[in-house]
């Protein structure tokens, strides 16, 4: 499934600021490849079609991991989950879920895990598990920015702002690249200290891709760090539910959305803007997040 929903978001806030709100749904996309996990792997997929393993890195509750298992049981592949960290038993939802599509999982330390990105470390991986397409963590490379940059092709909403949630950089990448002169992108960090991501951003886009577009990264709404949360995300995350039925997570589209409203609230949104928020799926995690902090957030 493409072409995902629009949704708007009616809330007495957005009513008495004069803003719109609207949601592109990319949630709905697909039950365990969803969001932009979908939008990553749509032309790495195309580009493995050659071997018949992928390979690729993560956290025990990565959305990647999930996703990349979900999408070789799909689509014909072997999978490996390179881990980080050492195996805990009983398995989480997010790696039992990965082991139920087929993932074979290799646990590896935090040192080890800080190679991932070389070439050496590619290679020492090959010679232990064969030939291999390996996918960077996250679906972080030109081909996943590729897929994000087709997301505005499917808006026909005349909108001021685009907002994404950042985890690499690699959706909001493909969103500028995108996005046409006069419009103003804004990512939101689910890292502390996520000012790094600019950086990232503009390693994945030329020039070109980059010249005239207004964009920034907003790094004040990441709640403590990754995975981290206060209480009153929490019942903001209820609380959107309950009037418009979305269902966001705390790692990544809760503290998103939290932003949006905030900045709508202090008028750094102006009246008038019609913004357009991406959600980025990651629903697969809040059950693993619930039962980690002995919270409740779905239902």
């Amino acid at each position: 499934m493409l072409n995902s929903p629009i949704q708007e978001i009616n809330d007495n806030l957005l009513f008495e600021k004069g803003v719109k709100l609207f949601v592109k749904r990319d949630d709905m996309i697909h039950p365990h490849i969803s969001g932009n996990k979908w939008r990553k792997m749509k032309y790495n997929l195309l580009a493995a079609k050659s071997t018949d393993t992928l390979l690729t890195f993560g956290g025990a509750y990565s959305n990647h991991i999930a996703a990349t298992a979900a999408a070789g049981h799909e689509y014909g592949f072997k999978t490996i989950g390179v881990i980080r960290g050492e195996e805990h038993l009983p398995l989480n939802d997010t790696l039992k879920l990965a082991i139920e599509h087929g993932m074979k999982l290799h646990y590896v330390d935090r040192t080890t895990y800080k190679k991932r990105y070389l070439t050496e470390f590619w290679l020492d991986l090959k010679a232990q598990f064969g030939e291999c397409f390996i996918i960077p963590e996250g679906g972080a490379n030109l081909l996943g920015v590729q897929g994000c940059m087709e997301i505005l092709d499917e808006v026909e909403i005349d909108f001021d702002i685009v907002c994404a949630a950042c985890g690499t950089g690699s959706t909001l990448a493909g969103i500028i690249a995108s996005m046409k002169s006069g419009k103003r992108a804004i990512g939101f960090p689910a890292l502390k200290n996520g000012v790094f991501i600019a950086d990232e951003i503009r390693k994945f886009l030329t020039d070109e891709q980059l010249n005239g577009k207004e964009w920034y990264i907003e790094t004040e709404y990441h709640f403590g760090g990754y995975a981290r949360y206060r209480p009153e995300l929490i019942d903001f995350i209820k609380r959107v539910k309950k009037i418009s039925g979305i269902q966001l997570d705390p790692v990544y589209t809760g503290k998103m959305m939290f932003g949006i409203y905030d900045l709508i609230r202090k008028g750094k949104i102006k009246s008038g803007s019609t913004v357009l928020a991406v959600h980025t799926g990651g629903l697969q995690g809040i059950t693993g997040f619930e039962k980690r902090y002995g919270i409740k957030i779905n239902g």
